[in-house]
């Protein structure tokens, strides 16, 4: 039987080809391109004298049909999985696991590395070979290769282990997530709530086998709205401690135990491996370089922004308590306050902007965004085959009409998918024998569904949160390396969100507001006072936002830059950190850390500061743009040429450099942030 992963894709651009595949097939083609990638790999070492040529480029080549395989079906596992496809990923991921050791912990291979590294100086290298090699070298070092037998057969336990951890604390959010509905009989308990969101409510009571009720569940778009306009405060309450305990409850589904161990097992390699902690070996190939200098710059940004903070929740008390006599407030009091807080203060709600961001004019927007900046244009094949009814698919043009990548857009929750937004890629940018292949990239958000009166409406946080993992696609999209591996948003990790970042700046500017911005029933611009509003609020309680931020990364560094032995219990472990963040009351029996899929499940582990960090760098860049015109060409072009497509064929701060003509400066996002004058 003909297995459509392992044959050539006949499909447009050699696309994934979904309508095809069987779960059934995963299994046989990766163990298939395994073999096959192997088999490259003999040939490496089977050359005689090691070469730049013959050992560090034939093995960023080597394992694409495997890489494109695997890619595909972890991406199904984030974006539409079943029962079937996890236990898959339980099978599969060892499997790939070994594979990669095989490879890192193959002394014969490292050999050849490191005779190519050694002579490095005298081979006439460009900046990305350079790269290349020290990029290789490295990984094979700082994966086991100097090890003895004995102490890389340990490693390969760990790895093994450390991936079914990972997949397993996934697994258990996402069924916590879908286990958990909320009825509601009588709409009397529902004021306070939009008619939009109401209609959802229905509509999702209806598809759970209950019409002429109203549901809450734990996706997104439900319970982001639920918490910020429910007037009853029971209610806020009840829903708030159900997403607040995900995953930590004393059940098949508690992710304590799995964090100790994953915990344990990241420390035990980074010690094997001879680092202090799994925080020393990560930020080792990071801009911070060391666990002190994240600390000291999460501490000086806590110093910067705890005071704001503080009076942002004081006089958010002051304010529920001269409305409603509040005597104390909860953490589930905060969203709803906040939005009735903002909307006086700055005549601004997310009701009053949703109307004017239906999805649709908003993708043309983003669109429209690329086209002014980079010149692409987003063509909708409906012949490229999507894994989801849901999802569409573009070819991207430049705008001489040269393909430049294949684009998937996924908006709408569903139980297959996990929650959250975020970007990802099919298959990755490289050269090879004088072709370029040109990336396959993906977004996946969880946007609130059309009704069957109301088209979906976008509050302005989904808005940026759309340009956000749009910045990270064209990182992507407009990669233009030699090498996969240095490609498009294959950077140091706390670079990786400056593109993504700083195009979230351009949701606030006119001329990009007025691209899109139309309302859904009238067609009429958004006015200019609400923009003006927009911006205004832009600031709102950007201390607290800025702590809770840090309160992230802190804890995270927190898990990774000890001894885990010491960590006996997560609740207590989590609330003692924490307590240096906090603005409101604790909560007793909730916990985050259950369901902090970031560092446990993706690849931010040691790495959350990132966010922060790279908004230095957003802050910092998008103010030459304002300098200079926010769609001036020229400096699209730098931006483009250094950062975007440049993507890790040089150490970022070289890249940054030559975009922003300096180091980068925290004082631009202190301003934005409204944490000095």
């Amino acid at each position: 039987m003909n297995n459509p992963l392992l044959a050539n894709f006949t499909t447009p651009f050699e696309t994934a080809p979904f309508d095809k595949i069987k779960n059934e097939d995963f299994l046989p083609a990766i163990k298939k391109a395994i073999k096959l990638a192997k088999t490259e790999i003999s040939s490496i070492k089977s050359e005689p004298l090691p070469t730049f040529e013959n050992t560090v480029e034939a093995l960023d080549l080597a394992g694409k049909k495997l890489n494109v395989i695997s890619s595909i079906f972890f991406n199904l596992n984030s974006a539409e999985t079943n029962e079937e496809i996890q236990k898959l990923a339980r099978e599969i991921s060892p499997l790939l696991t070994e594979y990669s050791n095989d490879i890192l912990l193959d002394k014969e291979l490292y050999e050849r590395i490191s005779q190519v590294f050694n002579q490095k100086e005298e081979l006439n290298l460009s900046p990305e070979q350079k790269t290349l090699l020290e990029k290789s070298y490295k990984s094979f070092v700082r994966n086991g290769a100097k090890l003895s037998d004995e102490d890389a057969s340990t490693l390969r336990k760990i790895d093994q282990e450390l991936a079914q951890k990972s997949l397993q604390f996934g697994e258990n959010v996402l069924a916590e997530t879908n286990k958990y509905v909320h009825f509601v009989e009588s709409e009397d308990l529902l004021a306070g709530l939009p008619d939009s969101i109401k209609e959802a409510a229905a509509q999702i009571a209806e598809e759970k086998g209950k019409p002429g009720q109203w549901a809450f569940t734990l996706a997104y778009p439900s319970y982001i709205p639920a918490m910020t306009y429910l007037k009853n405060r029971s209610l806020r309450k009840e829903l708030f401690i159900a997403y607040n305990t995900k995953s930590s409850k004393g059940d098949d589904l508690d992710n304590q135990e799995t964090i100790k161990s994953i915990l344990k097992l990241r420390d035990q390699r980074a010690k094997l491996l001879g680092y202090q902690s799994h925080a020393h070996f990560v930020l080792e190939e990071r801009m911070a370089k060391s666990p002190q200098a994240v600390m000291d710059f999460l501490k000086n940004m806590l110093v910067k922004a705890k005071p704001k903070a503080e009076q942002e929740v004081a006089e958010l008390e002051a304010y529920a308590q001269r409305l409603d006599d509040l005597d104390r407030l909860e953490k589930w009091d905060f969203a709803f306050y906040s939005e009735l807080l903002k909307k006086e203060k700055y005549e601004l709600d997310d009701e009053l902007l949703r109307p004017y961001f239906q999805l649709k004019n908003v993708i043309n927007g983003v669109f429209q965004t690329a086209e002014k900046l980079y010149g692409l244009q987003f063509i909708p094949n409906p012949d490229i085959p999507v894994y989801h009814p849901d999802v569409t698919a573009y070819e991207v043009k430049n705008q001489e009409g040269k393909h430049i990548s294949v684009f998937y857009a996924d908006f709408f929750p569903r139980a297959g998918k996990r929650n959250g937004a975020w970007m990802t890629s099919f298959k990755g940018q490289f050269q090879s024998h004088g072709q370029d292949h040109r990336p396959h990239v993906s977004i996946v958000c969880n946007f609130t569904k059309p009704t069957k009166s109301k088209p979906s409406l976008l509050t302005f946080n989904e808005v940026t949160t759309l340009f956000h993992e749009f910045g990270h696609a064209l990182h992507g999209m407009l990669a233009n390396g030699h090498y996969e591996t240095l490609s498009g948003t294959s950077v140091y990790w706390d670079f990786v969100e400056l593109p993504s970042q700083i195009f979230e700046n351009w949701c606030y500017e006119k001329e990009c507001l007025d691209l899109f911005a139309r309302h859904y029933e009238t067609g009429e611009k958004i006015p200019e006072k609400l923009i003006e509003r927009i911006k205004k609020a832009a600031n709102f309680q950007q201390g607290y936002q800025t702590v809770r931020q840090l309160s992230f990364g802190l804890l995270d560094m927190a898990y990774h830059n000890q001894d885990p032995a010491r960590i006996q219990d997560i609740f207590d472990f989590e609330k003692t950190v924490m307590k240096q963040t906090e603005l409101l009351p604790d909560v007793p029996g909730t916990l985050m850390s259950t369901s902090f899929s970031h560092i446990f499940q993706g690849g931010y582990s040691a790495g959350y500061y990132s966010y922060k960090w790279a908004e230095v760098l957003d802050a910092d860049a998008f103010e030459l743009f304002q300098e200079n015109g926010v769609f001036d060409p020229e400096t699209a072009e730098s931006f483009q040429k250094n950062i975007l497509s440049a993507g890790g064929s040089e150490h970022p701060s070289v890249l940054y450099k030559r975009f922003r003509g300096r180091e980068p400066k925290p004082d631009a996002l202190l301003r934005r942030a409204g944490l000095i004058n």
